[in-house]
Formats: structure tokens, C-alpha cells, sequence
């Protein structure tokens, strides 16, 4: 795996094709356009602590090196395995359709109801917007949500990424750890 750039304690890797092949059994975490650097951090260290990779989507709504980002991480981040993404197009490409699945307050489809087979990818939203319409529309059977009650408008993006991690790696039987 070739490294792109390795600073302020980040090792960034480039795509790599052999992710789109049957044989990756990792599991993969996605975050579009995240906006707020803690959330992110959080994640990355539960991608650390699970053994997942993380994978942001641009825009980023902060820098790398932004310190709350990387306070969240800790020292954890060179044990992340992160890479990033111009676009949502990349993601698709990469790992095709029937391994993604996305995370909604729109979805029909409990998360608990999916099966999350080796080398799932598990896709977030921005925290203030979530996924975009169209692709949640495009990806309707691919859909999940986390119950809630109306209460509040979701959960923290880094909760809710738990839940759902914790859920994929239950069903595999924590095999990645």
C-alpha cells in the first residue's frame, strides 16, 4: 500500500483497487463531507481500537491538522487506517453497490436487519445534513437507520457510528479484532 503522505502523526493512504475485490474482508467506515473535527477524531480512534478503515469524502469541514481532530484521536491516529476521498464517486468505485450500506434517520430499514458481510462499508453523512437526497434515493434498499424517538433530531454522528460499527462486528463475530 503506497503512502501519500505521512505528517503531523497521519498516515494517508491512497486507494488502492484490491479494496473492490471480493477478497477484502476489512470492514470499512465512510464519512461524507464531515464537518466537525472531535466527531471525526472519535471515529478514527474507534477505527483504530476496531481495526476498520476510515475513509473521508471531500469536502472536510476542517483541516487534518486541525488539534480538536486530533486531540479526539489522541495518539492513536498513526494506527488509523485512513483514506481520503475526493468524491463520493471514488467510494462507488472503489467498493461497488452491494457492499454499502447507508446510514439514515430516513430509512425504512432498522440497521439491526442488515446483514454485514466481511468487507461491508458502513456510510455516514455530514453531522448538520446527513447524506444527500439523491443519494439516499439511489441507494434505497441499501438504507439503514438507528432508532430514536422525535425527541431529538439524531444522534451524535460519532454514537451513531458506533452503534453501527459494533453491530457489523457482532455479526461477524468480531472477527477484524
Amino acid at each position: 500500500m503506497k503512502r501519500e503522505d505521512v505528517r503531523r502523526g497521519f498516515v494517508i493512504r491512497d486507494p488502492d483497487p484490491v479494496w473492490g475485490t471480493v477478497d477484502d474482508d476489512a470492514l470499512h467506515v465512510v464519512l461524507v463531507a464531515p464537518e466537525i473535527p472531535g466527531n471525526t477524531g472519535s471515529i478514527g480512534r474507534l477505527c483504530a481500537g476496531a481495526n476498520l478503515w476510515l475513509h473521508l469524502v471531500r469536502p472536510l469541514g476542517f483541516e487534518l491538522d486541525n488539534r480538536y481532530l486530533k486531540r479526539a484521536g489522541l495518539d492513536y491516529w498513526p494506527h488509523v487506517n485512513l483514506c481520503v476521498h475526493d468524491s463520493f464517486e471514488a467510494i462507488k468505485q472503489t467498493f461497488g453497490r452491494d457492499r454499502l450500506w447507508l446510514f439514515s434517520k430516513k430509512a425504512d430499514r432498522l440497521y439491526t436487519d442488515a446483514t454485514y458481510l466481511p468487507g461491508a462499508v458502513l456510510v455516514f453523512g455530514r453531522e448538520t445534513r446527513g447524506l444527500d437526497e439523491t443519494l439516499l434515493d439511489h441507494y434505497a434498499d441499501r438504507c439503514v437507520r438507528i432508532p430514536i424517538t422525535d425527541k431529538i433530531r439524531s444522534l451524535n454522528l460519532a454514537n451513531a457510528c458506533s452503534i453501527a460499527v459494533y453491530e457489523a462486528l457482532r455479526q461477524l463475530d468480531y472477527a477484524p479484532i
